[in-house]
């Protein structure tokens, strides 16, 4: 099978949260299956930087408009891991500070951006090759779905390559103002409710719903639950037309990373049949957060997180004064949101034998967090997928989670203590502390607590299952398409 994946994220080029280890993921693992897997990216200031001086594969693609076209080039990319990789490149478009938006809010012409993205791919397949299927990713590229079922209906050369839709997040929906209609190209008698208007803004992401073949979401607990007013963000009654085709695939993790046996970043590497290396890692990271005559009873209780309140860092803050009467001490890492940016670093100079926190993103100090804390928080008010649970799991270190998406499809917790971690329901910060105290209660018998870690380390998250469970709706959008 030739699938063509056109996607706003991919690791290492571009990254901003789960989208790009997916991106990246995935088509490895397609590859080794037997199939044949091409990635087109936009062609970012950052991914220049990365990558200058690729090679011209298309030097001159036109996009048209209503009255002018735009021209880009599509650049080679290399063989990563089996996968060819593309990018498109318009210099005026993606030659930019950051990807989407700057401080004070979205670039105002992502529309034609990633509009221009998606006919770009289209039109670059044409040439290189037509897939059987292409996938595409979040509301950037969701367009290439609705392009294909309207501006391209009658190209003999793509009325039956179906595309697949994957939502990594339904809170981000690409809505813009009714005149996209035209800037884009796209018949009017789309702009309705069934189709792309929602709100009297066009909605990329809902576009995608409707005219993709099938869709998925990273997890099946988060495709339920987007079908629900209180995760659909407004377009829970298109997801329940569409619930036939809605399918939910718990996301894997890439080992050849995430891995305590193999991770370059850490201080000991240690395994399940090894796991002194565990102890080593646990100093090194008071060390680096600069903990002293921190003893063994003392649990480390770390988090590497988006500073939000969808991370619920509002809980985080909620629960402080009583958790630190624990005998704990919390690292944290990660920016976001200033409000709780402030308001933790405030936290840790209030606590500052107990907490810690660094306002950055550091892919190192993320290892030694899971490699070497005792407990991972992960309170999220919703998560689709969840990769740093899955982590924590590889190294041994037990999450404590709220029961949603992805969280509550990959961590168990069973009253006699044989689950993989901790869950809480609801939207309460008193459950969360004392699905925290269950732990620390686990945490103190170190028996309980090695068995615990040695059942999470054993459990196999690896991208293999997915990948079919992928192929499998691949196969059955083909078919329907035929």
């Amino acid at each position: 099978m030739h699938i063509v994946f056109a996607a706003s994220e991919c690791a290492p080029w571009a990254k901003t949260g789960g989208l790009a280890d997916v991106v990246s993921a995935l088509p490895k693992t397609l590859v080794k299956m037997g199939h044949k897997v091409q990635v087109y990216l936009p062609y970012y200031r950052q991914v220049a930087k990365a990558v200058p001086d690729l090679p011209v594969v298309l030097h001159s693609v036109t996009v048209p408009f209503p009255s002018y076209n735009r021209f880009v080039r599509v650049l080679d990319g290399g063989d990563a891991d089996g996968v060819q990789m593309y990018f498109v490149d318009a210099p005026e478009l993606f030659d930019r500070e950051s990807f989407y938006a700057t401080p004070s809010g979205d670039y105002p012409d992502n529309a034609e951006r990633f509009g221009t993205f998606c006919r770009a791919v289209i039109e670059a397949t044409k040439v290189i090759g037509v897939p059987d299927l292409y996938h595409v990713h979040d509301w950037q590229t969701a367009m290439l779905a609705v392009m294909l079922r309207s501006i391209y209906y009658f190209d003999p050369m793509l009325r039956h390559v179906p595309a697949v839709l994957t939502i990594h997040n339904a809170g981000y929906q690409g809505t813009f103002p009714p005149r996209t209609m035209e800037t884009l190209l796209l018949p009017w008698d789309m702009f309705t409710f069934e189709k792309l208007e929602q709100y009297d803004k066009v909605n990329f992401l809902k576009g995608g719903i409707v005219y993709s073949d099938a869709i998925t979401t990273v997890s099946r607990t988060y495709a339920e639950e987007i079908q629900t007013a209180e995760f659909g963000n407004g377009l829970e009654d298109t997801l329940r037309r569409r619930a036939g085709d809605l399918f939910g695939i718990l996301n894997g993790a890439d080992y050849s990373e995430w891995d305590p046996a193999i991770d370059p970043h850490i201080a000991a590497h240690y395994s399940v049949k090894k796991l002194d290396g565990k102890k080593e890692c646990r100093r090194d990271l008071l060390h680096a957060f600069r903990f002293e005559n921190t003893g063994e009873e003392t649990a480390v209780i770390g988090l590497v997180s988006r500073f939000a309140t969808q991370k619920g860092i509002d809980f985080i803050v909620d629960i402080m004064d009583r958790l630190l009467k624990e005998d704990v001490v919390l690292v944290m890492l990660g920016n976001g949101e200033e409000y709780y940016e402030r308001l933790l670093v405030e936290m840790a100079e209030r606590y500052p034998d107990k907490v810690r926190v660094q306002v950055k993103f550091d892919n190192v100090m993320a290892h030694k967090i899971e490699a070497g804390s005792d407990i991972f928080l992960m309170p999220s008010r919703y998560e689709p997928g969840g990769l740093n649970q899955i982590y924590s799991l590889k190294y041994g270190t037990i999450p404590v989670v709220r029961a949603t998406g992805g969280l509550q499809d990959s961590i168990d917790e069973q009253p006699d203590g044989s689950g993989n971690g901790f869950k809480f329901w609801g939207y309460d910060s008193n459950a969360f502390l004392e699905a925290v105290q269950r732990a620390l209660t686990a945490f103190r018998d170190k028996k309980v607590w090695k068995a615990m870690m040695l059942r999470a380390m054993s459990q196999d998250f690896s991208w293999e299952k997915p990948a079919e469970e992928y192929v499998q709706v691949y196969e059955r959008a083909i078919q329907n398409r035929l």
